[in-house]
């Protein structure tokens, strides 16, 4: 028997209970076990639901991180949270800010492959002031929804904000200028001093020889942008001065301080169908200029001048009787080593549909460039020339003049050179001064000395005939020519050298003399300072 058996039947002996073994069961679970898995299954409930419940995570690439900060910065749209800034790493390169966010659930159709982003701070632009809320409640990500229907989950943050929402009605143009000038994003765009747009972005052509400027006109003056509409700078301040007065234009104050752009069509334009967006066009400094016609021929020459052509500058306009029939377009200096002599050569455009009328431009010739040589030169035959001219007596502005001389020698143009060059003439102010100059020239080749002493022994020949008559004559008229004698010796004394007349006589052609240097002087100086005639000689600084 075992031992399990006799302690049974001994503890039976001593009258106590028997305890029976029993073994646990397979299928029980301890509690202490139950509670970790409890949690477990909480847990993977809350995560399931969060994931479920939570938004996309994207990544926004930034130049710098100034004004983001995780865990604290928001991304909103339309003032409203739709993600947060979780995290904030370098890249790479180290050359751009890594902005990791988690974006809410009902973000997620927002994020497509034009959606922007940018930090928004305050900001002074284009006359306008933005971001002025973030000086209390901090820099949050602005957001503006794209169009497109391409997913995208990593962007490129912009350096500065976005001028127009996305869905903004209006149409986009694009314009092409040499410099920006005072223009910046934001900047207005108005429409007979009515603001109607503004500029939303340009950048510097690959090229570096001019700006592309892009502009969004509002809807509905966006339908008054043809392909006539002529665009220009519309800051500072226009002052004119004419018959009417002085006149002072400008599109506003705004323009003044920041810079503008304006477009009109011109007066006389009949195109009034509008253009297609992202059309192109040229942006003119002046209103003056944009308003110039838009001339469809253009005649090249140049004009040879040998004399000074300071106050003519590139632009300075070329006329005929008062009408602008073109333009100088370049002046240069040109020096021959043979003769020994320089000549300033001026180009200039000439715009033939101005010189002559449309009525008459059919039955005069000018469609065709050989008849408009033809014409130019039966003008130039009959002494059209070309003529440097003072423009203002104060700024000392010349211009060129086309004008008949018909006194000018008789020559004629040689067509085969390129550009070809038109004859010139000597300007108001070289005029005088050669005329001068030869009255000087001519004053001083008379021989006053010679004629003095002709007149001298003159007169000596007239006295000896009178002694003559003297003895030859009656009595009767001794008197007479000896009062006669008397006379001539008296005017023999008067011319002598040493006589009052005729030292009077050698100081007023020696005065007159230098009245003529003078003169010459005076030109000399009136050609280079033109201004002195109203403002006087002004003294030279030491």
């Amino acid at each position: 028997m075992n031992k399990l058996s006799e302690q049974k039947e001994t503890e039976d002996a001593a009258g106590f209970p028997t305890a029976v073994a029993v073994k646990p069961s397979k299928s029980r679970i301890p509690i202490v076990r139950i509670v970790p898995l409890v949690a477990l299954l909480i847990a993977g409930g809350l995560l399931v639901q969060s994931i479920l419940q939570g938004g996309p995570t994207i990544t926004i690439s930034f130049a710098t991180g100034d004004g983001i900060e995780a865990g604290k910065t928001r991304i909103k749209f339309k003032n409203v949270d739709i993600g947060v800034i979780k995290s904030l790493a370098l890249s790479n390169d180290h050359k751009t800010v890594l902005a990791g966010a988690e974006m809410t659930r009902s973000a997620a159709s927002m994020l497509v492959d034009d959606t922007r982003f940018w930090v928004v701070r305050p900001r002074i632009a284009g006359g306008t002031v933005s971001g002025i809320s973030t000086l209390i409640s901090g820099s949050h990500i602005g957001m503006d929804i794209g169009t497109s229907q391409k997913a995208r989950r990593d962007f490129v943050g912009l350096e500065s904000p976005s001028v127009l929402a996305t869905g903004t009605p209006g149409r986009e143009f694009v314009l092409r200028s040499k410099n920006i000038g005072s223009l910046d994003i934001g900047s207005p765009i108005f429409f007979r001093r009515l603001q109607v747009g503004q500029i939303v972005s340009y950048a510097l052509d690959a090229d570096g020889a001019g700006m592309t400027i892009h502009v969004f006109i509002s809807a509905p003056y966006d339908k008054y942008v043809t392909d006539d509409t002529r665009f220009w700078h519309a800051s500072g301040v226009d002052v004119k001065l004419d018959t009417a007065g002085v006149t002072i234009e400008t599109e506003s104050m705004v323009s003044m301080l920041t810079g503008g752009l304006a477009f009109e069509n011109p007066p006389d334009s009949t195109t009034s169908k509008e253009t297609e967006a992202l059309h192109q066009y040229e942006l003119f400094a002046t209103r003056t200029e944009a308003m110039k016609p838009h001339d469809t021929i253009v005649d090249k020459y140049v004009l040879n001048f040998k004399e000074s052509v300071r106050g003519l500058t590139v632009g300075s306009p070329v006329d005929f009787r008062g009408i602008v029939v073109g333009e100088v377009t370049a002046i240069q200096a040109h020096f021959d080593p043979k003769t020994m002599e320089s000549s300033v050569p001026v180009d200039v455009n000439i715009y033939p549909e101005r010189l002559i009328s449309r009525d008459n431009w059919d039955r005069n010739g000018g469609n065709t460039s050989a008849e408009r040589q033809q014409l130019a030169d039966r003008l130039i035959w009959k002494g059209l020339r070309a003529q440097l001219r003072t423009g203002s007596l104060l700024t000392g502005q010349l211009y060129v003049a086309l004008d008949f001389f018909p006194a000018a020698p008789k020559t004629a143009v040689d067509w085969s050179r390129k550009p070809s060059q038109l004859p010139t003439v000597p300007g108001n102010l070289q005029g005088l001064q050669e005329s001068i100059t030869s009255l000087v020239a001519k004053l001083n080749a008379i021989p006053f000395e010679g004629l003095s002493t002709d007149l001298r022994k003159t007169l000596g020949d007239a006295d000896a005939l009178l002694k003559t008559i003297n003895t030859d004559i009656a009595p009767d008229a001794k008197a007479t020519f000896a009062a006669a004698r008397d006379a001539l010796s008296t005017a023999n004394r008067t011319l002598q050298s040493d006589s009052p007349l005729q030292q009077g006589t050698a100081q007023t052609m020696h005065e007159l003399s230098r009245a003529a240097v003078s003169i010459r002087s005076l030109a000399e100086y009136l050609e280079r300072h033109p201004e002195a005639l109203i403002r006087g000689k002004t003294e030279d600084k030491p």
